[in-house]
């Protein structure tokens, strides 16, 4: 036998005037105002996450990382001493 998972209780305070406009346009789509905040707050959850696991670069910096992944610079003294280090101390 299956079980179904129970639903969650969510609560939230708002004024007057959220409240009217979350209304109507609830209304406007022919939705409850649960089902409405539901919805909408469901889909900034999804594009708020997305837009947090993506990186958006300008055309000039794709060209900047990509030419540096291409070319690196030339490892300085710190890095050298630091991979040494490492080296040392875990391997290689």
């Amino acid at each position: 036998m299956t079980r179904t998972a129970k639903a969650q209780r969510l609560e939230a305070r708002i004024d007057a005037e959220k409240k009217k406009a979350i209304g109507a346009a609830a209304a406007v789509r022919g939705l409850s105002i649960s089902d409405f905040v539901i919805q909408a707050a469901y889909s900034s959850a999804l594009t708020t996450l997305e837009a947090h696991r993506t990186l958006q670069l300008s055309t000039a910096d794709q060209q900047l990382f990509v030419e540096t992944l291409m070319n690196p610079p030339t490892p300085n003294e710190a890095l050298r001493k630091a991979a040494a280090s490492s080296r040392e101390r875990f391997g290689s």
